[in-house]
């Protein structure tokens, strides 16, 4: 229901350390650089922004049996763990409005994510061609980020229930209208989305907070395919996703229904809605214990002391050992972990994310999460002057972005690409490359000083940058 920001989140590979900086997006934009030996060359004119061309979403290869699981975990309990008594959903055709500036671009996403949900997850839903409804539907407003962090600091965007403008939220939030737990429908929500984001960030939230105002209020760590999990490696709805929005609105189900009395429509759904499901077998991952999430919590947030953030982040890698986990949660903790130790001990820093990486790459289920590791493996064999090496970890990455749709992962993928050809004396291929990583940039990091920022700091990786890059 709340979306961290980009600058809190591993995923978004930015210049610098982003676990330290913990700056949501948007920032202060700062002065331009100076034109210098190493800025000068970074400062190219910005192509048009960049889209992706239609989703395709892989069907999840999951057993049935264990969605069945992940569905009832996700629809009757609220990310604190609190338990929800009946299951909710819209009870009729949905229409969404949206209010407030909007930035190029957005609407052209909204009605592509509108479009898949119609399509996919066989939801009645389309946007709205009037004036919102006070009382019914789910309204979008754009409202600065700076807003949305005035009422929740660490969000990047939010769903409510009984409101339709933020105006109302201060005065409604203790009020019954605004509790998950005591609807029994749903019929009026407001999402408030950061209109002065990247494109991408913006097309994020609304993909996230769109699917939890229509379907599923949890989040489950334990998920590797899905944007409903706290770890946002998934920027859009994957195929698991829209099976869990299109179980929500299968015609045997309805809102009210107990835990137990959805559970036993579960089996019977699953068959029909995903046959190949039937033939898996089951291979759940044990729960993800609230110690860990506090833990990762700790690790992540915006408002702890270094210390403690370090802190919170070892204690989340020993539960998970203690735990005997071998997944992608593991995986995470030696991320966070490294990220955190890369400005005190970049040798112990590097040992973590190779932990990490090796654990996201045992399975192609967690090859997005490997790609976020595959980048720092990358940046660091830059920094030894090794552009092969650092062309190995990243040459399956552009395809995998670019199937997910994630332009900021794509952007900052080519960017090193172009300095390890730099670094090989391969000019042409340098500039082209990083040419082309702009467009996506645009697209994924926003305004121009960002994309400068990001083109700056890859250039600074080699101790040779100056040099190669007044070549290239």
């Amino acid at each position: 229901m709340i979306r961290i920001p980009a600058g809190l989140r591993p995923i978004a590979l930015g210049a610098g350390l982003l676990l330290a900086a913990c700056a949501p997006q948007p920032v202060p934009q700062p002065p331009a650089p100076e034109p210098g030996p190493t800025t000068h060359s970074v400062r190219p004119q910005l192509p048009p922004v960049k889209h992706f061309a239609a989703f395709v979403p892989e069907v999840p290869r999951v057993a049935n049996a264990d969605l069945a699981r992940d569905f009832l975990d996700l629809s009757f309990k609220l990310e604190s763990g609190r338990a929800l008594p009946v299951l909710t959903r819209f009870e009729g055709p949905v229409r969404v409005s949206v209010i407030g500036a909007t930035p190029p671009g957005m609407m052209q996403d909204l009605r592509i994510l509108i479009a898949r949900l119609h399509d996919e997850a066989g939801i009645d839903i389309a946007l709205s061609p009037g004036a919102p409804d006070a009382t019914t539907g789910i309204t979008i407003q754009g409202v600065s980020g700076k807003d949305i962090r005035g009422e929740l600091s660490d969000a990047a965007c939010f769903v409510i229930p009984g409101i339709h403008d933020l105006s109302e939220y201060r005065a409604a939030r203790r009020q019954e209208r605004t509790d998950w737990s005591k609807l029994t429908t749903r019929s009026q929500l407001a999402i408030f989305v950061p209109n002065d984001a990247s494109p991408q960030e913006l097309r994020d939230c609304m993909h996230e907070e769109l699917a939890q105002a229509l379907g599923p209020l949890n989040d489950l760590f334990r998920l590797n395919d899905s944007t409903f999990n706290d770890d946002n490696t998934h920027s859009v709805l994957t195929g698991f996703d829209m099976l869990m929005l299109r179980l929500t609105y299968a015609p045997e189900l309805h809102s009210g229904m107990t835990r137990a009395e959805v559970a036993a429509q579960l089996s019977a759904l699953l068959a029909r809605l995903n046959p190949e499901g039937q033939h898996i077998a089951p291979a759940p991952l044990p729960e993800t214990t609230p110690d860990w999430v506090a833990a990762v919590q700790q690790a992540l947030s915006s408002t702890g002391s270094p210390a403690a953030r370090l802190r919170g982040a070892q204690t989340a890698l020993a539960i998970a050992n203690r735990q005997g986990w071998s997944d992608h949660r593991t995986g995470f903790a030696e991320y966070i972990l490294g990220r955190l130790l890369e400005a005190r001990d970049p040798v112990g820093a590097m040992a973590h994310i190779r932990r990490a990486h090796a654990l996201y790459s045992a399975t192609p289920a967690t090859r997005l999460y490997a790609a976020q590791t595959a980048v720092q493996l990358a940046r660091d064999a830059l920094r030894q002057g090794d552009p092969e090496t650092a062309l190995g970890y990243l040459q399956d990455l552009p395809a995998l972005a670019e199937a997910n749709q994630n332009a900021a992962l794509l952007a900052q993928v080519m960017m090193l690409q172009a300095q390890a050809y730099a670094l090989q004396g391969k000019r042409d291929l340098a500039r082209a490359t990083r040419l082309d990583s702009l467009g996506w940039a645009r697209y994924g990091f926003g305004p121009t000083w960002a994309i400068l920022a990001k083109l700056q700091d890859v250039a600074d990786l080699p101790p040779d940058t100056a040099s190669e890059q007044g070549r290239s």
